[in-house]
């Protein structure tokens, strides 16, 4: 898995190529930790790359979703492919999550 971290102001991209499952979710948890302690209350997740997402990387979206909300921050997913997306929508994720399709469109929806 690899994460890719680009920040912006109170914002946080996360580009995550791969797969985001068990092996991966502690990593990426870390750094969405590490982005939410800096301040960060708008974070992206680049998911256009990402082959795979297990309960245990919903988890680490879960978890950033739950963090933010209180203080009124934002998550938005962008980019997946169909059988990534296809994830999102059986887990309810697209209900709580906006998911854009490109990092630009994503962007504005953070704003």
């Amino acid at each position: 898995m690899d994460i890719v971290c680009e920040e912006r102001e109170d914002a946080a991209c996360f580009r995550l190529a791969g797969r985001l499952d068990a092996e991966a979710a502690p990593e990426a948890e870390r750094q969405v930790r590490r982005a939410l302690e800096a301040g960060k209350r708008r974070l992206l997740f680049d998911v256009s790359r990402l082959d795979y997402i297990s309960s245990a990387g919903l988890r680490v979206l879960l978890m950033a979703l739950k963090a933010l909300a209180p203080a009124g921050g934002r998550v938005v997913l962008c980019g997946p492919a169909p059988h990534v997306r296809e994830i999102f929508e059986v887990s309810r994720f697209s209900t709580v999550m906006p998911i854009a399709d490109t990092v630009e469109a994503g962007w504005l929806l953070l704003r």
